[in-house]
């Protein structure tokens, strides 16, 4: 099977199509903006937003995997969200259509659901909160109408939740590191709770469902779910450190938020806090993952395990084998 990988070459993308690659049976190919530094000899260098790029490389491909997205916070301009995410999408619809491929797999968010949701299940309200939830969300409609306009076309959409593992430096790395650092700051009392997905269970998920028929839409998140103080404690515990931080209320955090926001549209330059990071650092934000767990048949990595995993190698193999 050949597969064309959109943003393969980012943190999902790479530990995918290692997988793929071990797996034997697939051909993947990444199509991104950037030139792999771990694949580059299967990488075809191009941008969403080109159709015709995308034209170029979809030809005698069976299957799409669109990992492809414009995801940080604060992204300037705001309109990137819908020129990459809704206008991306519309561009490889198309391409699809040219090439006749008509298969997908797509990686949305459980950012279509909103903000402070609990137990959020496929089925669930989608409300979303942010200009990247909306973009999603409109994403997933250009897809379903795809899918809908053919009765032999398959569509698989998957929301993860935030994803973290080895090599990644999103929020949940930042997070680590301010721990490991001995920089964190508790935001509110940290009872809230949050999903979190480890990308070696994903890429194995999305690998196990390769050639899945028909529609479908699942949730993505390792289970169980830990409040934000359970997390800080764990991730301690693994750096064999006493867990007793300094906390200030939420109202406070939140100040600070404006105020960086306020400094950061002043000066024209983006600061690792906001009031976004901070409402969505406060948040409960849990998926139901009922319907993925009887789609998934590999043993997963637990949870703990899979935090301890990280950790380890960003922050205590990494440190000895550096110094």
């Amino acid at each position: 099977m050949k597969i064309l990988i959109t943003g393969g070459s980012g943190f999902i993308g790479t530990h995918l199509v290692k997988k793929l690659m071990d797996n034997g049976e697939y051909a993947p190919i990444i199509f991104d903006k950037t030139l792999s530094t771990t694949f580059p000899d299967i990488t075809v260098v191009g941008d969403v937003r080109d159709k015709n790029q995308l034209e170029q490389a979809l030809n005698s491909v069976d299957l799409v995997i669109h990992l492809a997205a414009e995801h940080k916070d604060n992204v300037t301009p705001k309109t990137l969200y819908h020129d990459v995410n809704v206008g991306g999408t519309q561009n490889l619809i198309e391409a699809c259509e040219k090439n006749n491929v008509n298969r997908i797999i797509f990686t949305s968010s459980v950012a279509v659901y909103g903000l402070d949701v609990n137990e959020s299940h496929e089925e669930s309200p989608l409300n979303p909160f942010n200009e990247y939830g909306q973009s999603k969300l409109q994403a997933e409609q250009i897809f379903l109408e795809w899918y809908k306009s053919q009765p032999y076309r398959s569509l698989t959409v998957i929301r993860p939740t935030v994803v973290f593992g080895e090599e990644n430096r999103g929020n949940v790395h930042n997070l680590m590191r301010q721990v490991a650092e001995n920089k964190f700051i508790m935001v509110g009392k940290g009872q809230n709770k949050k999903s979190m997905a480890y990308v070696g269970n994903l890429v194995n998920f999305i690998v196990s469902i390769l050639e899945k028929n028909g529609l479908t839409v699942v949730n993505y998140a390792d289970k169980p779910d830990l409040s934000t103080a359970e997390l800080i404690s764990l991730i301690d515990k693994i750096l064999n450190r006493e867990s007793n931080r300094f906390s200030i209320p939420y109202w406070l955090g939140i100040c600070a938020g404006y105020f960086f926001d306020l400094c950061a549209k002043m000066l024209g330059k983006e600061f690792s806090i906001s009031s976004v990071r901070i409402r969505k650092f406060c948040s409960n934000s849990t998926i139901n993952t009922t319907v993925m767990s009887k789609l998934q048949n590999d043993d997963l990595i637990p949870l703990p395990e899979a935090i301890e995993r990280t950790v380890r190698y960003e922050f205590i193999h990494k440190t000895r084998t550096q110094s």
